[in-house]
């Protein structure tokens, strides 16, 4: 599996060539000092919850905890769960703004992911749920410790790649990249301290 980022060495934007695909990563979008500053204060202030997931029709908890945030009424529903937003926190709110500044989107929920081992993990999936409307932009942010984020095309088996999110990282998918493309946060025997992920989305009305 080849690497999707070879060079992360300082703070431009890398942006790779992949079919059917528009991704941006930002090694260094947030200084580590203050990551761990937010990772302890999400980690601590979120309200967490861990649901029942359906998966092929057969239900199971989750591998992962997760907490849904944004405008009120932005309803989500994934794989047979549907979740409410709480309204956002000041820390929320401060970490939006940036990542609606750097990524020129704007964005009304955020869906936050608490790994908190390497057992936890995210299967194959694609952020195509309606009420992202087409070609959806997916804004993850990384907090805590290192995880592999790994892709692969949908009908081009040959196309696969992968990169390790570093603490205070900002990852875009936009454009085909749903419709193409699926990812995943694959389980790891390494001994991993907790990683939070916020995804920052946009619900359309419909």
């Amino acid at each position: 599996m080849t690497p999707l980022f070879p060079s992360e060495e300082n703070n431009t934007p890398i942006q790779p060539t992949l079919p059917n695909a528009e991704v941006v990563y930002h090694p260094h979008f947030i200084s580590e000092k203050k990551a761990d500053t937010y990772f302890e204060t999400l980690l601590n202030e979120t309200d967490w919850q861990q649901d029942d997931i359906t998966v092929f029709g057969k239900k199971y908890k989750q591998p992962r905890l997760t907490a849904l945030y944004g405008e009120s009424g932005k309803s989500y529903s994934y794989s047979g769960i549907t979740m409410t937003p709480l309204p956002l926190t000041p820390v929320l709110t401060k970490i939006k703004n940036k990542v609606e500044e750097i990524s020129s989107e704007n964005f009304n929920v955020v869906l936050l992911n608490l790994y908190r081992d390497g057992k936890d993990s995210n299967g194959w999936h694609s952020d195509d749920e309606k009420e992202l409307d087409k070609n959806p932009v997916i804004a993850s942010v990384s907090f805590g410790a290192e995880r592999m984020f790994h892709l692969k095309h949908k009908h081009d088996k040959a196309s696969k790649y992968k990169v390790n999110l570093k603490n205070g990282s900002l990852l875009v998918m936009k454009g085909q990249t749903q419709h193409f493309w699926k990812h995943q946060i694959p389980k790891t025997k390494k001994n991993v301290s907790p990683r939070i992920n916020l995804t920052f989305r946009k619900i359309v009305s419909h």
